[in-house]
């Protein structure tokens, strides 16, 4: 997997994007049974993936990540949806980190509502921060607007993780621009919608009619809701209520 890229060398920080494209056993997380839900409830039909990552962080304290939030800079996702996020990121840790300096996350709770962190570029350690001791094996699911950073690894442990990240799919991917029509004619039909690799730009916002339902709903097993719209508007035309509409959020 490693050794075709070029920037990859053993001992060494290494991190890949679109890795979804890389090898089938990433290719399998675009639509994983065990966190692709969450990312639905949310986004409902217009899901896509957003971004996909592998980090390998080895001993070294220079290897470590400054305060930031993901996503937009020059206009942050909460100026759109203050309440919901409009990033969510899925991250499945591949080894042990059980306790500080090893490459941990630090997280600063609830600060996905602000705009900006006086630590902005920095290193610094904040009051109220939270950092991440995690077994292996754990699954994490955050609002990718969480103002974060990433202590130095001082163990004798490399650190793995992958990131899989979600959005509705009219927000800019972060990681290609359009997949390789070869790889996408290996994908099952979830796989290809929710990478979204449209010919046609305004797909983004209004998906063709073939990509609707993306998936049946989970409880009562229709591909629309019930009494919600008169029949001769056609299915790919009608919105579907996401969870949090259901719930009146």
């Amino acid at each position: 997997m490693t050794s075709t890229d070029a920037k990859y060398q053993d001992g060494e920080y290494w991190g890949k994007d679109n890795i979804v494209e890389l090898n089938s056993v990433f290719t399998n997380l675009i639509d994983h049974s065990r966190h692709v839900g969450f990312a639905y409830d949310i986004f409902g039909e217009l899901l896509k993936l957003h971004q996909s990552q592998i980090f390998i962080r080895p001993p070294g304290d220079n290897n470590y990540n400054i305060w930031h939030p993901d996503g937009a800079r020059a206009l942050p996702y909460g100026v759109f949806s203050s309440h919901l996020p409009l990033q969510i990121k899925i991250g499945y840790w591949l080894t042990d980190i059980s306790h500080q300096k090893m490459g941990n996350m630090v997280v600063m709770p609830g600060s996905h509502r602000q705009q900006y962190l006086d630590a902005y570029d920095t290193h610094e350690s904040v009051s109220g921060e939270r950092i991440l001791c995690l077994p292996k094996g754990t699954m994490t699911i955050m609002n990718s607007s969480i103002w974060h950073r990433v202590e130095p690894n001082e163990s004798e442990v490399t650190r793995k993780n992958i990131f899989v990240a979600y959005c509705p799919s009219w927000i800019t991917p972060a990681d290609r621009l359009q997949s390789s029509p070869e790889w996408m004619s290996i994908l099952n039909r979830e796989q290809r919608i929710i990478m979204r690799s449209y010919k046609w730009a305004y797909h983004n916002a209004k998906p063709p009619a073939e990509d609707f339902p993306l998936f049946l709903d989970r409880e009562i097993g229709l591909d629309c809701d019930p009494f919600f719209y008169s029949d001769q508007v056609k299915l790919h035309r009608r919105k579907r209520k996401i969870m949090p509409e259901k719930l009146d959020y």
